[in-house]
């Protein structure tokens, strides 16, 4: 009990003070949970970082869920998922109840925060293109990755784009095999892992099917955040087109509206991916719903849960393999060019209007990338240049 006492609070103040996106979330978890806790060696917290990059999810909240698991268990896992994610849910609920009844469309401040979103994933681009497409195979699978998104808009052209870019990185790309590797803590079976996994594959296939039997808003909701959850690479940033695709065109909320939040997720500590409590909240035929918020919240967060408890036992065995480090070079390469596409479609499509709408966007990617301000800072900025735009 003292132990999963001890990794819920720990995570819930990773979650009040974690800005800055799940680059920056790894480095606050690897300064608590290396540094100053021990409660995993360096050596395995790169590893458990590897695995949550090559899983489809979150990658932050993975690697919080998988250091409780092997602080406290299971139940350890879920009470670390709850404290890291809890403070952004409330704050994105907030938000869409705040939002309601105003015009999106012509509210300065809204706009502004859609130009603070092409801003962040700009940032994103760059740091992850130097880091994960700095060669030229990986570049070039990077680009392909891109132009391929960008030619067929569909919310699964980016788990064909994840797989052939696996593949080509698997059989292209040279893997880095000269490493002794340490053992990671895990206190499930692999037996309970196959169970998991089993669950994970179980309701991606099903949820579709009971979308198609059954009616009602909620199964509907379910079906779309869990497919975003157990289908896209690279976190937050990269979700965005698939949330879109599925929230927007089905008359659930508008373009604004979608974009707001997207902004606003930026300005609040803790995972991107509760931006599915803003959408949940805000979606129609049933606003202002705080039970279509915790389902939304649960169902992207669920595949991630899954995979982790699932994948733990196995990890330490397929990841001594050369073929499958190359594979996840190339699986990296292609995040990058899917977070290109979305980048210019929608993220620049719907806020970058006039030249002013982008000296705004230039000023906040100099104010992160240059000048190092945290994203709430921008986001602040941002939000104040949109209602000064609104005005021009």
């Amino acid at each position: 009990m003292n132990r999963l006492v001890e990794v819920l609070k720990v995570s819930l103040c990773l979650g009040l003070t974690s800005f800055g996106g799940p680059i920056a979330h790894l480095a606050y978890f690897r300064e608590e949970y290396v540094k100053r806790r021990r409660w995993i060696t360096e050596e395995s917290y790169a590893d458990l970082v590897a695995l949550c990059q090559f899983l489809p999810g979150p990658a932050s909240s993975q690697v919080s869920i998988a250091i409780g698991i092997g602080r406290a268990g299971l139940l350890g896992g879920l009470l670390a998922w709850v404290g890291f994610t809890l403070p952004s849910f409330i704050l994105m609920i907030a938000f869409a109840f705040v939002l309601q009844g105003l015009d999106v469309r012509d509210t300065g401040w809204l706009h502004g925060l859609m130009i603070a979103a092409v801003a962040v994933v700009a940032q994103a681009v760059w740091g992850m293109a130097a880091k994960l497409a700095n060669g030229k195979g990986t570049a070039a699978i990077a680009i392909a990755s891109a132009i391929t998104a960008l030619s067929i808009p569909s919310p699964f052209i980016q788990a064909g784009v994840i797989a052939a870019s696996g593949l080509i990185g698997w059989r292209c790309l040279r893997a880095d095999d000269a490493r002794i590797y340490e053992p990671l803590l895990s206190t499930i079976s692999r037996r309970t892992g196959a169970c998991f996994l089993s669950t994970f594959g179980v309701l991606l296939l099903a949820l579709p099917l009971l979308h198609v039997a059954l009616t009602g808003h909620g199964l509907a909701l379910f079906d779309s955040f869990y497919r975003a959850g157990a289908l896209v690479y690279g976190g937050g940033h990269v979700v965005l087109p698939l949330l879109q695709q599925s929230v927007v065109p089905t008359g659930w909320m508008t373009e604004d509206q979608f974009l707001a939040g997207y902004g606003a997720a930026q300005a609040v500590p803790g995972p991107l991916f509760t931006l599915a409590a803003y959408l949940g909240f805000v979606s129609e035929p049933t606003p202002n719903n705080i039970e279509g918020a915790l389902l939304a919240v649960v169902a992207i967060f669920l595949p991630a849960y899954l995979l982790v408890a699932g994948s733990l036992p196995f990890w330490n065995v397929i990841r001594t393999k050369p073929a499958f480090r190359s594979a996840l070079s190339g699986i990296n390469a292609g995040v990058v060019g899917i977070l290109m596409a979305a980048l210019y479609d929608p993220v620049w499509m719907s806020a970058i209007r006039s030249g002013a709408d982008f000296a705004l966007a230039l000023t906040a990617f100099g104010l992160l990338t240059v000048w190092k301000m945290p994203p709430w800072v921008v986001v602040a900025v941002s939000t104040l240049g949109g209602l000064a735009v609104q005005y021009i």
